[in-house]
């Protein structure tokens, strides 16, 4: 547009070809400060893509172990066992024998005990007479 105008001998003087000239001149500075945003959007997109590649090599370095140890364990398992199974396997302290339990029944205040030895799967444990001698300061 500015070699168009150029060309068209446009002077100042005269007030129609002033407005046309100033409009050319604001013309002319969007352009430049668009130029100057199209840089910097390019160097942040440049830096970015840096960061993103830093960090992936980051990524490897810290959780490469990581992603072999779960290789082996199957998502639609754990599926299955949230839809389907709810039951848990417990060893008895006393014997070592497992047994199951099902999670949705299971009473916290009922007494389990081992079908095998007979003892209490979760025993209580008692309190000592101790603990409450030293709530109560010394003399």
């Amino acid at each position: 547009l500015k070699g168009l105008a150029d060309g068209m001998n446009l002077k100042e003087e005269k007030q129609d070809q002033r407005f046309l000239l100033k409009i050319l001149e604001v013309l002319e500075q969007v352009a430049e400060e668009i130029e100057e945003l199209q840089e910097v959007t390019d160097e942040m997109n440049e830096y970015l893509e840096n960061m993103d590649e830093d960090l992936a090599l980051l990524e490897d370095a810290v959780f490469e172990d990581e992603d072999g140890e779960y290789e082996h364990f199957d998502d639609d398992e754990d599926d299955d066992m949230l839809e389907g199974d709810s039951t848990v396997e417990y060893e008895c302290p006393h014997c070592g024998h497992k047994t199951r339990f099902d999670i949705t029944d299971f009473d916290f205040d009922e007494d389990y005990l081992c079908p095998e030895c007979q003892q209490p799967f979760f025993p209580e444990l008692e309190e000592d007479d101790d603990d409450e001698e030293d709530d109560e300061p010394k003399r």
